[in-house]
């Protein structure tokens, strides 16, 4: 399942006083649409990012890979412009356009120089009110995505992903792929494209973010050229709240590979959770890189892995915590059992004072990746609106995080690390692991 985290970007924001610190703008244009703002006219550019409610968990079963598609198709020809003409349009006036698909939202992300900006702007509206779906395109890509899709259907860790959401979620669109599978992707058709962006492509629920060389009265101007002529309510259908079955079981998909690939997860903890910060620095305590307590158990001690990771995914309708690793056949089951013992002392101990203390110094000093660009600030405010945090946020992440006690951090992991709900997935021929029940695979 390709679900981004995007929450667990935001913790790493730098703190405020810092020379990247952020002073976001709210902006309602005259026609009602909302967007966060950071001006920055040093440069002569502009990056807008948006997203919408419902992604690739409103698939149709049969059809999984739907939003994929379109997120594919958008920038390949809209209006008067078939994807020559589009393509082309693009090159020539240096703008980038791209969408994505996620479980749960659809998104997207222009960027563009001010001088091209009306250009730019013109081919976005198009691009979400008018996408064309010709022929010739659509197979393309249609392509493409099964290319990729024979590529992915051969790895390890992408049988070992599919088969621990089909397990884990049957019957819902959590258990389906959302990149698809090459039966639904070949059963999609221009009208299931169409359909797709009809009722997805609306202004309920859309969140906009958006940083450069722009005014907040002329960034209102642009919201109502973009999203203005779009439909006020969303028809995406509605997805069910779920939790995970199976839990503690070990599945083993038998592979003909010398080294196993290992997929773990149990549920986790909701984003709107107040123990949710808490619960990200225990994960950095778990697995948050070298010094961690996976990788010196596992990978320092032992050398049974050269990696292994574990991170809160809270999607909208389930919030998990996932993890994985890599060993050899004849080594996986004693590292499968050190997670579950980490997992079990971690509940029954919680962090030590000395690591949660070098969580809190990490999670609030480091300078992420994203955020060397006008691009990666854009992405971190539509996060924190799809996260519901408040516009003062990353003022506060000093305070939240520093707040949080010894006592907080061991009440939270009695809750949250649960070893005998910890569902094993094995792909591979491991030597040492009795499964539950076989599984041929995702």
């Amino acid at each position: 399942m390709r679900s981004l985290l995007r929450l667990a970007v935001i913790v790493l924001v730098l703190l405020p006083g810092s020379a990247f610190a952020l002073d976001i703008q709210p902006v309602t244009s005259p026609g009602g649409v909302h967007a966060w703002l950071v001006e920055d006219h040093r440069n002569p550019i502009l990056a807008l990012t948006f997203s919408f409610r419902g992604g690739e968990s409103v698939d149709p079963e049969g059809k999984e890979g739907r939003a994929r598609m379109v997120s594919g198709l958008l920038d390949e020809g809209a209006g008067n412009l078939d994807s020559q003409a589009f393509q082309k349009a693009l090159a020539d006036n240096s703008i980038t356009l791209r969408f994505d698909s996620r479980s749960d939202r659809f998104s997207g992300r222009l960027v563009t120089l001010t001088e091209t900006r009306e250009t730019a702007t013109d081919l976005l509206r198009l691009a979400l009110t008018k996408p064309r779906f010709d022929p010739e395109p659509v197979e393309r890509i249609r392509a493409q995505i099964s290319a990729s899709l024979r590529r992915d259907l051969q790895s390890p860790q992408t049988i070992a992903g599919r088969t621990w959401w089909a397990t884990s979620f049957p019957g819902h669109p959590y258990g389906r792929s959302g990149d698809g599978t090459l039966d639904s992707i070949e059963a999609v058709t221009a009208a299931d494209l169409h359909a797709f962006t009809d009722a997805v492509l609306a202004r309920e629920d859309l969140m906009i973010g958006a940083v450069g060389d722009i005014s907040a009265e002329d960034l209102g101007t642009l919201l109502d050229q973009v999203f203005g002529g779009l439909p006020e309510a969303s028809e995406a259908p509605t997805v069910a709240d779920v939790t995970p079955v199976h839990g503690g079981e070990t599945i083993v998909v038998d592979m003909e590979i010398p080294q196993s690939v290992v997929v773990f997860g149990q549920g986790g903890i909701d984003r709107e959770d107040p123990d949710w910060y808490t619960a990200n620095l225990l994960n950095r305590v778990m697995a948050g890189g070298f010094g961690s307590r996976l990788m010196e158990e596992i990978r320092e001690k032992r050398g049974l892995v050269y990696g292994v990771w574990a991170y809160l995914l809270p999607l909208e309708h389930a919030p998990m915590m996932m993890g994985g690793l890599a060993s050899q056949n004849a080594r996986v089951a004693e590292a499968v059992d050190l997670v579950r013992r980490e997992w079990a002392r971690m509940a029954e101990a919680g962090p030590t004072q000395a690591e949660l203390d070098d969580a809190r110094t990490y999670l609030l000093g480091s300078f992420p990746l994203s955020l060397t660009d006008s691009g990666g600030i854009a992405s971190i405010l539509v996060s924190l609106q799809e996260n519901e945090r408040p516009i003062d946020y990353l003022d506060r992440l000093q305070e939240i995080y520093g707040g949080i006690t010894l006592e907080d951090a061991r009440r939270v992991a009695a809750k949250l690390y649960q070893a005998k709900e910890l569902t094993v997935v094995v792909a591979g021929q491991p030597i040492g692991i009795e499964p539950a029940r076989p599984s041929s695979g995702g």
